[in-house]
């Protein structure tokens, strides 16, 4: 690898793991939205907040992976 491509899959790796905690995050605060409102400290359904809740550890644990599995794929199919 040259150094410019080597700079370049190490910018491709440094945004893609910011993505990855983006989504993470992103899931956490989908969680504690989903959890003020089933508690009761905003004013909307308890349904609602147990959705939220729910998509939210969903989105903390499955679509991180989903997200670097469609790269991986994407990467086998360029070579």
């Amino acid at each position: 690898m040259t150094r410019s491509a080597q700079e370049a899959a190490e910018a491709l790796a440094r945004q893609r793991f910011i993505i990855l905690n983006a989504v993470r995050f992103g899931g956490i605060a989908t969680l504690m939205f989903g959890l003020a409102i089933a508690r009761g400290l905003i004013g909307l359904p308890w349904v609602v907040g147990v959705v939220l809740a729910v998509t939210g550890l969903l989105e903390f644990f499955f679509l991180p992976r989903f997200i670097a599995r469609a790269w991986k794929a994407k990467a086998g199919r360029r070579e």
